[in-house]
Protein backbone atom coordinates (compact mmCIF):
# COMPACT_ATOMS: atom_id res chain seq x y z
CA UNK A 1 0.00 0.00 0.00
CA UNK A 2 1.64 3.37 -0.81
CA UNK A 3 1.81 6.10 1.69
CA UNK A 4 -0.77 8.23 -0.16
CA UNK A 5 -3.44 5.29 -0.21
CA UNK A 6 -2.93 4.94 3.85
CA UNK A 7 -3.26 8.36 4.45
CA UNK A 8 -6.77 8.52 2.63
CA UNK A 9 -7.99 5.79 4.74
CA UNK A 10 -6.75 7.21 7.96
CA UNK A 11 -8.70 10.74 6.89
CA UNK A 12 -11.68 8.19 6.80
CA UNK A 13 -11.48 7.41 10.11
CA UNK A 14 -10.56 10.56 11.17
CA UNK A 15 -14.74 11.64 10.42
CA UNK A 16 -15.74 8.05 11.29
CA UNK A 17 -14.52 8.47 14.76
CA UNK A 18 -15.65 12.16 15.39
CA UNK A 19 -19.08 10.50 14.04
CA UNK A 20 -18.96 7.82 16.56
CA UNK A 21 -18.46 10.48 19.61
CA UNK A 22 -21.08 12.61 18.52
CA UNK A 23 -23.90 9.80 17.58
CA UNK A 24 -23.11 8.78 21.48
CA UNK A 25 -24.59 12.23 22.54
CA UNK A 26 -27.61 12.17 20.17
CA UNK A 27 -30.84 13.56 21.23
CA UNK A 28 -29.32 14.80 24.71
CA UNK A 29 -29.85 18.35 23.88
CA UNK A 30 -26.43 19.45 24.41
CA UNK A 31 -25.09 20.93 21.23
CA UNK A 32 -21.81 21.95 22.73
CA UNK A 33 -21.46 19.22 24.02
CA UNK A 34 -21.73 17.00 20.93
CA UNK A 35 -19.38 19.52 19.07
CA UNK A 36 -16.75 18.93 21.64
CA UNK A 37 -16.67 15.34 21.73
CA UNK A 38 -16.43 15.55 18.05
CA UNK A 39 -13.81 17.65 18.25
CA UNK A 40 -11.73 15.71 20.47
CA UNK A 41 -11.99 12.50 18.65
CA UNK A 42 -10.98 14.23 15.63
CA UNK A 43 -7.89 15.82 16.99
CA UNK A 44 -6.60 12.27 18.67
CA UNK A 45 -7.33 11.04 15.46
CA UNK A 46 -5.84 13.07 13.42
CA UNK A 47 -2.41 12.96 15.68
CA UNK A 48 -2.04 9.39 14.63
CA UNK A 49 -1.54 9.78 11.08
CA UNK A 50 1.80 10.28 9.58
CA UNK A 51 1.61 13.74 8.64
CA UNK A 52 2.18 17.40 9.17
CA UNK A 53 -0.70 19.14 9.00
CA UNK A 54 -1.77 22.59 9.42
CA UNK A 55 -6.10 23.54 10.07
CA UNK A 56 -6.69 26.37 7.80
CA UNK A 57 -10.50 26.00 9.14
CA UNK A 58 -11.36 25.09 12.08
CA UNK A 59 -13.01 25.70 15.47
CA UNK A 60 -11.73 29.30 15.28
CA UNK A 61 -8.99 31.41 16.08
CA UNK A 62 -6.64 30.22 18.84
CA UNK A 63 -8.01 32.18 21.90
CA UNK A 64 -11.79 31.07 20.84
CA UNK A 65 -11.04 27.51 20.71
CA UNK A 66 -8.71 25.24 22.66
CA UNK A 67 -8.68 22.40 20.30
CA UNK A 68 -8.61 22.18 16.46
CA UNK A 69 -8.08 26.12 16.50
CA UNK A 70 -6.75 27.60 13.00
CA UNK A 71 -2.88 27.40 12.35
CA UNK A 72 -2.55 24.59 14.99
CA UNK A 73 -0.16 22.20 14.11
CA UNK A 74 -1.86 18.25 13.60
CA UNK A 75 -0.58 14.92 12.91
CA UNK A 76 1.85 12.73 14.38
CA UNK A 77 4.58 14.53 12.51
CA UNK A 78 4.19 17.88 13.06
CA UNK A 79 7.03 20.06 12.67
CA UNK A 80 8.93 17.25 10.35
CA UNK A 81 9.38 18.66 7.37
CA UNK A 82 9.97 15.60 5.61
CA UNK A 83 7.09 14.47 6.31
CA UNK A 84 3.43 15.15 3.99
CA UNK A 85 2.66 18.95 4.48
CA UNK A 86 -1.12 18.99 4.48
CA UNK A 87 -3.49 21.77 4.92
CA UNK A 88 -6.55 20.82 6.65
CA UNK A 89 -9.98 22.22 7.14
CA UNK A 90 -12.22 20.38 9.37
CA UNK A 91 -16.08 20.66 10.20
CA UNK A 92 -16.11 18.01 13.48
CA UNK A 93 -19.95 18.55 13.52
CA UNK A 94 -21.78 19.88 11.12
CA UNK A 95 -25.30 20.29 12.32
CA UNK A 96 -24.61 20.57 16.28
CA UNK A 97 -28.35 20.98 16.67
CA UNK A 98 -29.54 18.26 14.12
CA UNK A 99 -27.27 16.14 16.28
CA UNK A 100 -28.56 17.46 19.86
CA UNK A 101 -32.20 17.06 18.79
CA UNK A 102 -31.83 13.72 17.42
CA UNK A 103 -32.48 15.29 13.39
CA UNK A 104 -31.34 14.15 10.29
CA UNK A 105 -28.46 15.40 8.64
CA UNK A 106 -25.42 16.23 10.78
CA UNK A 107 -22.16 15.14 9.68
CA UNK A 108 -18.38 15.24 10.68
CA UNK A 109 -15.96 16.48 7.75
CA UNK A 110 -12.82 17.20 6.57
CA UNK A 111 -11.06 18.11 3.81
CA UNK A 112 -7.55 18.46 3.08
CA UNK A 113 -5.31 19.32 0.18
CA UNK A 114 -1.33 20.46 -0.27
CA UNK A 115 0.03 23.34 1.80
CA UNK A 116 -1.89 26.35 0.01
CA UNK A 117 -4.43 24.03 -2.02
CA UNK A 118 -7.37 25.77 1.00
CA UNK A 119 -8.45 29.37 1.54
CA UNK A 120 -8.25 30.32 4.87
CA UNK A 121 -11.47 31.86 5.00
CA UNK A 122 -12.16 33.81 8.55
CA UNK A 123 -14.64 32.42 10.72
CA UNK A 124 -17.55 35.21 9.10
CA UNK A 125 -20.60 34.56 6.75
CA UNK A 126 -20.25 34.03 2.70
CA UNK A 127 -22.94 34.65 0.25
CA UNK A 128 -22.93 31.30 -2.04
CA UNK A 129 -24.89 29.85 -4.58
CA UNK A 130 -24.08 25.87 -5.08
CA UNK A 131 -24.83 23.55 -7.94
CA UNK A 132 -23.60 20.61 -9.61
CA UNK A 133 -21.90 19.48 -13.05
CA UNK A 134 -25.13 19.62 -14.59
CA UNK A 135 -25.58 23.36 -14.32
CA UNK A 136 -22.55 24.07 -13.78
CA UNK A 137 -21.28 27.17 -15.60
CA UNK A 138 -24.73 28.48 -16.20
CA UNK A 139 -25.26 30.88 -12.58
CA UNK A 140 -23.90 33.82 -11.37
CA UNK A 141 -23.94 35.10 -7.79
CA UNK A 142 -24.78 38.68 -9.38
CA UNK A 143 -27.48 37.63 -11.41
CA UNK A 144 -30.93 38.11 -10.18
CA UNK A 145 -32.87 34.72 -8.51
CA UNK A 146 -35.16 33.70 -11.52
CA UNK A 147 -32.50 34.31 -14.23
CA UNK A 148 -30.49 31.82 -12.56
CA UNK A 149 -32.95 29.63 -11.78
CA UNK A 150 -34.17 30.27 -15.28
CA UNK A 151 -30.48 28.86 -16.14
CA UNK A 152 -30.52 26.40 -13.83
CA UNK A 153 -33.72 24.93 -15.18
CA UNK A 154 -32.21 25.64 -18.87
CA UNK A 155 -29.28 23.00 -17.82
CA UNK A 156 -31.30 20.13 -16.79
CA UNK A 157 -33.82 20.33 -19.57
CA UNK A 158 -36.11 21.41 -17.48
CA UNK A 159 -38.95 23.97 -16.03
CA UNK A 160 -38.51 26.31 -13.29
CA UNK A 161 -41.46 24.65 -11.53
CA UNK A 162 -39.20 21.17 -11.55
CA UNK A 163 -36.19 22.42 -9.37
CA UNK A 164 -35.99 22.23 -5.80
CA UNK A 165 -33.45 24.95 -4.04
CA UNK A 166 -31.98 24.33 -0.64
CA UNK A 167 -31.96 27.36 1.62
CA UNK A 168 -31.23 27.62 5.61
CA UNK A 169 -34.52 28.54 7.25
CA UNK A 170 -33.09 32.15 8.28
CA UNK A 171 -35.16 35.74 8.99
CA UNK A 172 -32.42 36.94 6.55
CA UNK A 173 -33.55 34.64 3.81
CA UNK A 174 -36.81 36.26 3.90
CA UNK A 175 -36.41 37.57 0.25
CA UNK A 176 -34.82 35.06 -1.34
CA UNK A 177 -37.41 32.74 -0.34
CA UNK A 178 -40.00 35.24 -1.52
CA UNK A 179 -38.29 35.07 -4.79
CA UNK A 180 -37.28 31.56 -5.15
CA UNK A 181 -41.43 31.01 -4.92
CA UNK A 182 -42.66 34.05 -6.84
CA UNK A 183 -40.22 32.11 -9.60
CA UNK A 184 -41.93 29.01 -9.46
CA UNK A 185 -39.44 26.72 -7.95
CA UNK A 186 -39.59 24.63 -4.93
CA UNK A 187 -37.73 25.14 -1.43
CA UNK A 188 -36.56 22.95 1.02
CA UNK A 189 -35.48 24.64 4.09
CA UNK A 190 -33.47 23.59 5.92
CA UNK A 191 -32.39 23.97 9.95
CA UNK A 192 -28.69 23.52 9.74
CA UNK A 193 -26.19 22.31 7.24
CA UNK A 194 -25.49 24.10 4.16
CA UNK A 195 -22.49 21.85 3.26
CA UNK A 196 -24.34 18.30 3.17
CA UNK A 197 -26.73 20.50 0.89
CA UNK A 198 -24.09 21.77 -1.37
CA UNK A 199 -23.09 17.92 -1.34
CA UNK A 200 -26.74 16.69 -2.43
CA UNK A 201 -27.00 19.61 -5.30
CA UNK A 202 -23.91 17.75 -7.11
CA UNK A 203 -25.13 14.39 -6.71
CA UNK A 204 -28.14 13.13 -8.84
CA UNK A 205 -30.94 11.28 -7.39
CA UNK A 206 -31.16 13.38 -4.35
CA UNK A 207 -34.28 15.92 -5.56
CA UNK A 208 -31.74 19.06 -5.01
CA UNK A 209 -30.73 20.95 -7.87
CA UNK A 210 -28.87 24.83 -5.93
CA UNK A 211 -28.02 25.66 -2.88
CA UNK A 212 -28.69 29.60 -2.17
CA UNK A 213 -28.12 31.78 0.69
CA UNK A 214 -25.79 33.25 3.38
CA UNK A 215 -24.13 30.53 5.78
CA UNK A 216 -20.65 30.47 7.26
CA UNK A 217 -17.25 31.58 5.28
CA UNK A 218 -15.63 28.11 6.70
CA UNK A 219 -18.16 25.75 5.22
CA UNK A 220 -18.15 27.42 1.73
CA UNK A 221 -14.27 26.69 1.57
CA UNK A 222 -15.14 22.83 2.67
CA UNK A 223 -18.02 22.70 -0.02
CA UNK A 224 -15.59 24.20 -2.59
CA UNK A 225 -13.40 21.68 -1.60
CA UNK A 226 -15.97 18.99 -2.30
CA UNK A 227 -17.09 20.21 -5.58
CA UNK A 228 -13.85 19.91 -6.88
CA UNK A 229 -13.81 16.32 -6.39
CA UNK A 230 -17.70 16.18 -8.02
CA UNK A 231 -17.23 18.32 -10.82
CA UNK A 232 -19.98 20.65 -9.20
CA UNK A 233 -19.56 24.78 -8.70
CA UNK A 234 -20.17 27.02 -5.98
CA UNK A 235 -19.39 30.85 -6.05
CA UNK A 236 -19.69 33.05 -3.12
CA UNK A 237 -18.64 36.70 -1.22
CA UNK A 238 -17.78 37.33 1.87
CA UNK A 239 -20.42 39.15 3.82
CA UNK A 240 -19.89 41.76 6.63
CA UNK A 241 -22.45 42.29 9.34
CA UNK A 242 -21.31 45.20 10.61
CA UNK A 243 -18.74 47.66 10.88
CA UNK A 244 -16.69 45.44 13.70
CA UNK A 245 -16.69 42.53 10.82
CA UNK A 246 -15.96 44.88 7.45
CA UNK A 247 -12.81 46.02 10.05
CA UNK A 248 -11.96 42.33 10.89
CA UNK A 249 -12.20 41.15 7.63
CA UNK A 250 -9.75 43.85 6.28
CA UNK A 251 -6.84 43.42 9.26
CA UNK A 252 -7.37 39.93 7.49
CA UNK A 253 -6.47 40.97 4.29
CA UNK A 254 -10.37 40.99 2.98
CA UNK A 255 -10.86 44.51 1.59
CA UNK A 256 -12.77 44.31 -1.85
CA UNK A 257 -16.24 42.41 -0.18
CA UNK A 258 -17.51 42.67 -3.48
CA UNK A 259 -15.61 39.91 -5.15
CA UNK A 260 -16.79 36.56 -6.06
CA UNK A 261 -14.97 33.33 -4.83
CA UNK A 262 -15.04 30.60 -7.59
CA UNK A 263 -14.63 27.03 -6.79
CA UNK A 264 -10.89 26.89 -7.75
CA UNK A 265 -10.59 30.50 -5.73
CA UNK A 266 -11.46 28.37 -2.42
CA UNK A 267 -9.89 25.24 -3.40
CA UNK A 268 -7.55 25.50 -5.48
CA UNK A 269 -5.37 22.61 -4.81
CA UNK A 270 -4.45 19.74 -7.03
CA UNK A 271 -4.64 17.00 -4.03
CA UNK A 272 -7.71 17.57 -2.42
CA UNK A 273 -9.28 15.30 -0.81
CA UNK A 274 -12.65 14.76 1.42
CA UNK A 275 -14.30 12.52 3.82
CA UNK A 276 -17.70 12.89 5.41
CA UNK A 277 -18.97 10.91 7.78
CA UNK A 278 -22.61 10.58 8.76
CA UNK A 279 -23.78 11.18 11.97
CA UNK A 280 -27.23 11.16 11.87
CA UNK A 281 -29.46 9.90 9.42
CA UNK A 282 -29.28 11.92 6.02
CA UNK A 283 -30.43 11.81 2.11
CA UNK A 284 -26.51 10.22 1.31
CA UNK A 285 -25.38 9.17 4.37
CA UNK A 286 -27.00 6.52 7.34
CA UNK A 287 -26.21 8.29 10.25
CA UNK A 288 -24.33 5.75 13.05
CA UNK A 289 -26.31 2.49 13.89
CA UNK A 290 -25.11 0.85 16.78
CA UNK A 291 -25.81 -2.89 17.68
CA UNK A 292 -25.09 -5.42 20.73
CA UNK A 293 -21.08 -5.23 20.15
CA UNK A 294 -20.46 -2.61 17.88
CA UNK A 295 -21.53 0.40 15.61
CA UNK A 296 -21.33 0.89 11.76
CA UNK A 297 -20.89 4.09 9.67
CA UNK A 298 -21.31 5.22 6.57
CA UNK A 299 -18.74 7.93 5.33
CA UNK A 300 -18.37 9.27 1.66
CA UNK A 301 -14.93 9.37 0.72
CA UNK A 302 -13.56 11.62 -2.74
CA UNK A 303 -9.83 12.26 -3.92
CA UNK A 304 -9.42 14.61 -7.02
CA UNK A 305 -6.50 13.54 -8.00
CA UNK A 306 -7.44 9.94 -7.61
CA UNK A 307 -10.56 10.65 -9.59
CA UNK A 308 -12.25 8.37 -6.83
CA UNK A 309 -15.57 8.76 -5.36
CA UNK A 310 -16.71 6.12 -2.76
CA UNK A 311 -19.27 5.24 0.01
CA UNK A 312 -17.41 3.28 3.11
CA UNK A 313 -19.29 1.37 5.10
CA UNK A 314 -17.57 0.32 8.25
CA UNK A 315 -18.88 -2.19 11.06
CA UNK A 316 -16.62 -1.25 14.16
CA UNK A 317 -16.30 -4.30 15.90
CA UNK A 318 -16.51 -4.29 19.80
CA UNK A 319 -16.41 -7.97 20.64
CA UNK A 320 -14.48 -10.09 17.93
CA UNK A 321 -17.37 -13.24 19.00
CA UNK A 322 -20.17 -10.89 18.40
CA UNK A 323 -22.76 -11.67 15.29
CA UNK A 324 -22.71 -8.98 12.72
CA UNK A 325 -25.65 -7.66 10.98
CA UNK A 326 -25.20 -6.59 7.65
CA UNK A 327 -29.16 -5.30 7.41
Amino acid sequence: MSRDTAIEQDLVRVTENAALAAAQTMGFGEKMHSDHVAVEAMRATLDEIDIAGRVVIGEGERDEAPMLYVGEEVGGRKGDPDAPQIDIAVDPLEGTNLCASGAPGSVAVLAAAERGGLLHAPDTYMEKIVVGPTARGSIHLDAPVPENLRNIARAFKREVSDLTIVVLERDRHAQLINDIRTAGARIRLIPDGDLAGGISAAVRGTGVHAVMGTGGAPEGVITAAAMRCLGGEIQARLVALDDGQKERLAGLGYKDLSKIYTTVDLAQGDNIVFSCSGVTDGELLRGVRFFGGGTRTSTLFMSLRAGIIRFVDTIHREAPTTPVYFH
